[in-house]
């Protein structure tokens, strides 16, 4: 028990967890050739996109409810989104500004204008750079582009790296140095986590949107192996991948899972990326394709609100405008979540042991303090049951009979990840009902269930690791949880 719960985030992945939902921007040649892999030696003049607008792309993401965008400074076919000094595969030799342009300047900058924390995601596939699969020296060339993305563009939260691992020239086999880049980010920007073939942050195993039933971010060591990620990585020039799920492995952190493993844990919390549309970059004939709010604001409630963040691909068009049919599937979708946040109802707590208190350690009189959905991991309430009670529950009362529709439940997970099973009782004319039910909860959990008229919704926690650490217990309003337009 103690083994589980000594492992606790870091500060970085702790920063990372509260910004819950995030954009992906895939943009560049593959743009303007209509490709969703380019073939590496494109010429670069055809980067030139007509009326490039990186304020309407931070607006529009922003709109949406994210919080933070991560640009895809340079894809596999090597183009390069900045004036890179180690190749001349960039916006530098582009019809685009005259070559004066740099792209990662401009939507940094326009990230932060808008609130936005600002992210980048570099290919470690090159297809053309001529010393792709010579060993050391293409280590050095990716090493030179990463120092000069992260030294030149002020703080960044998150960089990406996926596993591509295609042929160099003459079928050349290019073995990446992980650890020297990832030694690279720590010096240069030691608040950013470094996702998906990193250490900090995990793939959650699909580019569809799904997530586990049950999503732990305690997992065996072995998970952060990233050649069984790039193994998993997209490998077709197609957009089915985007839309595929692979259900095995669901199980990645319960007691059963673990047993054996106690001695070789992490904290490993999970990354749920997918797109608003079946390819990554922008294609006309993906317009009719575009993900509804509706099916945005499911992913959204089942990745944000299953212990993960959601790193949603807002790819613009070969003008630099994010498309029409995007920007209203995404301002609908920031319509639900503001509607959502402003669903929380107003409700007396009745615990059945300890009371709120202060991170200092003073009680609080007023027990609704804790159905405030503070963005803030360092919300300042806790509520701790006492260790002798073995069933805690806190119950929700309500004035009159209200129509719920789900609850939200989220752990200190600076104490680390504790509950193992959690119930959610509807309470109506002295008869009770389950509603839902889950086991892992984490930094948060969005449990919905068939609206319902109750009296009173009681959280019952049938099952944890060590003493509870709960800082959110909110029930949300029918209409807010199940919108419907």
């Amino acid at each position: 028990m103690r083994a589980l719960t000594a492992v606790r985030p870091s500060a970085r992945q702790v920063a990372w967890q509260s910004m819950g939902f995030y954009a992906f921007i895939h943009f560049g040649m593959n743009t303007m050739t209509d490709r969703e892999w380019g073939v590496g030696g494109e010429d670069p003049a055809l980067f030139d996109p007509s009326d490039l607008d990186v304020d309407q792309w931070m607006s529009v993401i922003a709109a949406a409810g994210m919080t933070g965008a991560i640009l895809t400074a340079k894809h596999h076919d090597g183009f390069c989104l900045w004036p890179s000094q180690v190749t001349a595969h960039s916006v530098a030799a582009a019809r685009w500004q005259e070559g004066k342009g740099d792209l990662v300047r401009l939507a940094a900058d326009a990230a932060r204008r808008h609130g936005l924390k600002f992210g980048i995601y570099l290919s470690p596939w090159d297809r053309t750079e001529a010393s792709y699969g010579s060993g050391k020296a293409y280590d050095d060339f990716f090493v030179c582009q990463l120092e000069e993305l992260l030294s030149g563009y002020g703080e960044i939260f998150s960089v990406w790296f996926d596993g591509a691992n295609g042929e160099g020239p003459g079928g050349a086999y290019q073995e990446y140095d992980w650890e020297r880049y990832y030694a690279v980010v720590r010096r240069l920007q030691p608040g950013a986590v470094i996702s998906v073939c990193g250490p900090d942050v995990r793939w959650c195993g699909n580019e569809a949107g799904h997530t586990r039933p049950d999503e732990w971010s305690v997992v065996p060591a072995a998970l952060r192996d990233v050649e069984r990620v790039a193994d998993r990585s997209q490998r077709a020039d197609d957009g089915a991948f985007s839309r595929l799920v692979r259900s095995d492995e669901e199980d990645l952190g319960s007691r059963e899972a673990l047993a054996g493993r106690l001695d070789d844990l992490v904290w490993y919390p999970a990354e749920v990326n997918t797109s608003i549309r079946p390819g990554w970059f922008y294609h006309r004939n993906e317009d009719n394709s575009v993900r509804s709010a509706d099916e945005l604001f499911d992913l959204w409630c089942d990745a944000v609100g299953g212990n993960a963040c959601l790193l949603l691909n807002v790819p613009p068009d070969a003008r630099g405008h994010v498309a029409a049919p995007d920007v209203a599937s995404l301002a609908g979708l920031g319509e639900r979540i503001r509607a959502w946040r402003n669903g929380v109802l107003d409700a007396d707590i009745e615990l059945s042991s300890g009371e709120p208190r202060t991170r200092s350690g003073e009680s609080v009189a007023d027990q609704s303090v804790l159905t405030r959905l503070a963005a803030d991991t360092a919300a300042p309430y806790l509520w701790r049951p006492e260790a002798f009670d073995a069933v805690p529950t806190a119950s929700l009362v309500f004035g009159d009979p209200t129509e719920v529709g789900a609850v939200v439940i989220r752990e200190d997970i600076t104490q680390g990840q504790r509950l193992e099973r959690v119930v959610v009782i509807g309470v109506s004319e002295g008869s009770d009902r389950v509603l839902a039910e889950a086991n892992s909860v984490g930094y948060q959990r969005i449990l919905r269930f068939p609206p319902r008229v109750v009296d009173k919704v009681k959280v019952r926690i049938e099952a944890s690791r060590g003493r509870p650490a709960i800082r959110t217990l909110a029930v949300i309003d029918a209409d807010a949880a199940w919108p419907r337009k």
